[in-house]
């Protein structure tokens, strides 16, 4: 046995897989384990956080739950990949110690420096970066700046943990906004730009074939794994989920419908949108990953099951099964779902929107329809402008919670015209950490390509586009449009 785990830190918990590198690919994930998060209650307006050691704690948990499943081995793991929910700030002071909650991707409440580093730097770095929260804690909370030594990402803090040693890989370090993703190194023009001071806060960069390290003999003890066990570089949790759903050559266009909604695809030169809309990423197995991140995906469905149906656990699917029988955007009934702000497009500070309402139309299914639409045709007006930039997305691996949702799955082929595709490994952020670190401690499967190439099964029957639905829903596309055209004309 060669066992790896593959953890994923997300904004709702924390996930993890355990992967037998020796068995065939329909077997080879021994065990999963889940543990919930929430975001820290009674904050402002826009603000959202966490607390890095509870993402500690629970991914401690995580770990012994899957080491404890039937079958598995802890003296055959030898590699730990973690993936971790990109952009939140992890602010330490010297020793390592956590100075405050982390600010996360969704918290808008840094609008204001966001627009001034823009500003200052002559380029649009969006709120959900890192850059607006580094520069509203030296602004706003100037002890904490004044005692931090190190900044660091979600991801690499479990890495920090586990091993000892503060790094950061290109993947999830392009989405802090003082990055070079063409060069794949610091921006340190930019990063003094956010902060005099930030550029000597930076933790040094390591390659994606790279070890952060064995990890520490404390924490070998304390989850009873051998000290040998050594963490990959991880990254972020779209960079392991291009990596998890197969993503690993140029062509693959990966969907994830979680709390966020993204849309990504490995490429092999870096793609850069002059307005800044689609994120220059780079991947996390030494290419680039262009992607488009809408704010607003699972949290607006939740929404409405807790409006509607608090405590029960089956009625989404019962309204889903009912939306299923709507007219496609028939009844006019238009939902903007800009709960959280948006990204794309580009309104931190944007509200939900509810028109078209008639007798009759304020059912829960109904309003799970126009959710669904709503959330979906924001994020085909993103693709419009993935494709404007080169990127092709004829098919779609569909990932995350809201996959597991048949109308969605219809509504993503419908409103892209692509061929939607299942991976058979829904947790692909997870997995993708498992497989990244079995390509580290197993170098003979071929590297993270050659570790995805075979662990990454597909669900055979697909999802085609219906021309006849595609017209139907057209006029959804238009409300949309015209809807955040109409909340602000001028372009940010």
């Amino acid at each position: 046995m060669t066992l790896t785990i593959g953890i994923d830190v997300g904004t709702q918990g924390v996930k993890g897989v355990i992967l037998d590198g020796a068995r065939a690919p329909g077997e080879a994930i021994l065990a999963r384990a889940h543990a919930p998060l929430s975001l820290i209650e009674g904050l402002p307006p826009g603000a959202a956080e966490q607390s890095p050691e509870v993402w500690w704690s629970e991914a401690k948990g995580v770990i012994a739950r899957l080491l404890a499943s039937p079958g598995v081995d802890a003296a055959a793991v030898r590699g730990i990949g973690v993936s971790g929910q990109q952009h939140g700030s992890v602010f330490l002071d010297g020793e390592g110690r956590v100075l405050r909650p982390a600010k996360l991707w969704c918290d808008t409440s840094t609008a204001e420096w966001a627009e001034r580093i823009s500003a200052r730097v002559g380029r649009r770095i969006p709120v959900g970066f890192t850059a607006s929260k580094i520069a509203w804690l030296a602004s706003r909370e100037p002890a904490n700046w004044g005692a931090t030594a190190t900044v660091l990402l979600p991801h690499d803090f479990i890495n920090l943990r586990l091993t000892g040693r503060a790094v950061m890989e290109a993947g999830d370090a392009s989405g802090t906004g003082c990055f070079d993703p063409v060069r794949r190194a610091w921006d340190l023009e930019v990063a003094a730009a956010i902060h005099p001071e930030l550029p000597g806060r930076l933790p040094p960069l390591i390659a994606p074939d790279e070890a952060v390290g064995p990890i520490t003999p404390a924490v070998a003890a304390e989850l009873g794994l051998s000290p040998t066990v050594l963490v990959s570089c991880g990254g972020g949790d779209n960079m392991m989920s291009a990596i998890g759903a197969g993503a690993t050559r140029a062509g693959v266009v990966v969907m994830s419908l979680g709390t966020s909604a993204t849309v990504f695809s490995r490429c092999d030169a870096p793609v850069i949108d002059p307005e800044g809309l689609i994120a220059p990423f780079c991947s996390s197995d030494g290419a680039w990953l262009p992607l488009l991140c809408t704010m607003n995906c699972t949290n607006v469905v939740e929404e409405l099951r807790a409006a509607f149906a608090p405590g029960d656990p089956t009625a989404l699917e019962r309204w889903t099964e009912e939306a299923g029988e709507i007219p496609a955007g028939g009844d006019g009934l238009t939902f903007i779902p800009f709960l959280q702000g948006e990204r794309v497009p580009d309104r931190p500070d944007a509200t939900g929107i509810l028109t078209g309402i008639r007798p009759g139309l304020l059912r829960p299914a109904r309003l799970l329809r126009a959710a669904l639409e709503g959330v979906t045709a924001n994020i085909a007006l993103g693709v419009e402008r993935l494709r404007a930039l080169g990127v092709e997305v004829a098919e779609v691996r569909l990932v995350g919670g809201g996959s597991r949702n048949p109308l969605w799955r219809t509504l993503v082929a419908d409103l892209l015209g692509a061929r939607v595709l299942l991976p058979v490994e829904q947790e692909s952020a997870a997995l993708g950490g498992a497989l990244q670190a079995l390509a580290l401690v197993a170098p003979e499967v071929g590297g993270v390509d050659g570790a995805a190439a075979r662990f990454v099964p597909l669900h055979p029957e697909g999802i085609e586009p219906d021309p006849a639905r595609r017209r139907a829903l057209a006029p959804v596309l238009e409300r949309h449009r015209s809807a955040i055209e109409a909340l602000d004309p001028t372009p940010p």
